[in-house]
C-alpha cells in the first residue's frame, strides 16, 4: 500500500458506498507509485452490480449446518419400464413434493442430482435450528411421498420409496459453480457423512438414517430407534446414528436424545 497514492474523495465515495474494506482500491483509479501486488476480485466481464458485497455465506465461510441426502430407489428399474414423458412426469412430481417438504421447513434446496436431493439446513440461522429443520423435511417428506403414491397408484406398479441421510458438523459453504450453474452449496466431511447415511438406508432397509449429531443438536426422542455404529470412508472414528424405517413416526418433541 506503500506504493499506491491515497485516494481521491470521489474514489473514497465509490469504495464507502459498496462497502469494501480499507486494503480495497478501485483499479480504474489508482496509479501505483513502486511495485505492488494485487487480488483481482472481479473477472473483466463484471458488472456493476458484481461489486457490491455478498453475504458472507455467499462469498464462502465455515460453519455448522445439517445436511441432507434423499434418493428415490429402485427408480432405474422403474424408468426403464416406462416412456420418457411418464418417467419426467413422475419425477417432477416427486421433486416438487419434496421440495416444498424442504423449503417449508426452512431449508436451502441445493440441487438435483438425478432422482436424488441434496438440501442445506441452518445457513441463515444456526446448527441447532437446523437439525430439527432436517428432522421435519425428512417427516414431510415420508408424508409427503405417501400421498403422492396414492395420487399414483394407477400407474405405479409398487409405491415409490426414498432413502433419506442427514448429518450435522461443519462445512465450507458459499456461491460455487459456473456461469447459470453457479449456486449455494456446501463441501466437506460433514456433506460425505450425510451422503454415505443415505446409502446407508439401502443396507438397514430403512427410511431414514440420521448421525447422533443430528438427535443431539435436535434435542429430539430417540426412544425406540434402532442405534448402529458404522464407519464413514475417510474418517477414523465410527458414526453413531439412529435408524428410522419410516420417516413420518419421528417424534420431534423436544426431549433427550438416548441410545
Amino acid at each position: 500500500m506503500e506504493n499506491v497514492p491515497e485516494a481521491t474523495p470521489q474514489e473514497l465515495r465509490v469504495l464507502d458506498r459498496i462497502g469494501n474494506p480499507l486494503n480495497v482500491r478501485l483499479a480504474c483509479q489508482t496509479r501505483p507509485t513502486g511495485d505492488v501486488e494485487v487480488i483481482p476480485l472481479l473477472p473483466p466481464t463484471a458488472t456493476a452490480r458484481d461489486g457490491f458485497p455478498k453475504p458472507a455465506a455467499l462469498q464462502g465461510e465455515e460453519r455448522e449446518i445439517a445436511v441432507m441426502f434423499a434418493d428415490l430407489r429402485a427408480f432405474t428399474e422403474f424408468s426403464e419400464k416406462k416412456l420418457p414423458y411418464d418417467v419426467v412426469f413422475v419425477l417432477n412430481r416427486y421433486f416438487a413434493y419434496m421440495g416444498a417438504a424442504v423449503e417449508n421447513a426452512g431449508g436451502h434446496l441445493d440441487k438435483f442430482i438425478g432422482d436424488g436431493v441434496m438440501a442445506l439446513f441452518g445457513t441463515k440461522s444456526d446448527v441447532a435450528a437446523g437439525a430439527r429443520a432436517a428432522l421435519a423435511a425428512a417427516k414431510s417428506m415420508s408424508e409427503r411421498l405417501a400421498d403422492l403414491n396414492g395420487q399414483l397408484s394407477g400407474e405405479l406398479e409398487e409405491p415409490l420409496r426414498i432413502g433419506i441421510g442427514i448429518h450435522a458438523g461443519p462445512a465450507i459453504i458459499g456461491e460455487m459453480g459456473y456461469g447459470a450453474a453457479t449456486g449455494l452449496t456446501a463441501i466437506g466431511d460433514t456433506v460425505n457423512t450425510a451422503s454415505r447415511l443415505e446409502a446407508m438406508t439401502k443396507e438397514f432397509g430403512a427410511q431414514l438414517v440420521f448421525s447422533e449429531d443430528v438427535a443431539r443438536e435436535a434435542g429430539v426422542q430417540t426412544k425406540g430407534l434402532a442405534v448402529r455404529e458404522i464407519t464413514v470412508r475417510g474418517r477414523k472414528e465410527g458414526v453413531k446414528v439412529f435408524v428410522a424405517e419410516d420417516a413420518s413416526s419421528l417424534d420431534l418433541a423436544g426431549g433427550t436424545a438416548s441410545g
